[in-house]
């Protein structure tokens, strides 16, 4: 079993992306140190950051026991930007919900990259267009509203003879159950996914989960009334 000593740095905010990391460095009980990376004042774009997470998006991580060439502790800090991939890194290095079997790896695979360019994308065009769009347009909140139920609707199936996506408990169920609990703002209700809503409020329940969801909960604010906030984050270019 792998021993961390020194904390992993984390560069997060509290949303449902910065949440996968946080529930999964609860749930393996390895030291970690949060650095909060502010969007909505556009910490982001700071260069010490970009150097880490060059896409200017948390969450990211920087271990600075990374593995060496011999596959023993102690080689070099390695950062680690996308989600997805810090999920994977830190199932393998600590060897826990993230299987070795290859079987096993490949059904957690599909429903993380699933949550990655699906749930997640249109989960967040729905909270946009629902939330914070300048003007209604009423085409597009159809159109992600929708599709958010048909994501959701593909879930409810899978969980209908199961009690988490890919077999056991894995960082396929934390990429996903951050993006369910703002239910209400992709315009969903979960009694009407009853296998969905049994996973989610087992999820809840988890202490780790719960430990994961309140790391910065008071940085949490209501975007749609900052506007200053919605310049920053929306509307970003290349050159801007």
């Amino acid at each position: 079993m792998t021993i961390q000593t020194a904390p992993i740095a984390l560069y997060y905010w509290p949303t449902p992306n910065g949440w996968k990391i946080t529930i999964m460095l609860e749930e393996l009980g390895v030291p970690y140190e949060v650095n909060y990376v502010n969007i909505g004042k556009g910490e982001q774009f700071e260069p010490a950051f970009l150097a880490i997470s060059p896409n200017n998006r948390m969450p990211a991580i920087v271990d600075p026991e990374g593995p060496s060439s011999d596959g023993k502790r102690g080689g070099a800090p390695i950062p680690v930007f996308e989600s997805g991939a810090i999920l994977q890194y830190l199932g393998r290095k600590f060897g826990r919900f993230y299987p070795a079997d290859e079987r096993a790896r490949v059904e957690v695979d599909q429903w993380l990259f699933w949550q990655m360019g699906g749930l997640g994308p249109m989960a967040g065009q729905a909270h946009h267009f629902r939330q914070y769009a300048p003007q209604q347009v009423p085409y597009a909140i159809e159109r992600y509203t929708n599709e958010v139920n048909r994501l959701y609707g593909v879930m409810n199936k899978r969980l209908a003879d199961r009690d988490y996506l890919a077999g056991d408990y894995s960082i396929a169920d934390m990429a996903c159950v951050g993006w369910v609990r703002p239910y209400r703002n992709q315009g969903q209700d979960l009694d009407d996914f009853p296998h969905l809503k049994r996973w989610f409020e087992t999820l809840s329940a988890r202490p780790a989960v719960e430990r994961g969801w309140s790391v910065g909960q008071e940085y949490r604010s209501n975007l749609a009334d900052d506007k200053e906030a919605q310049k920053v984050l929306f509307g970003q270019t290349a050159r801007k």
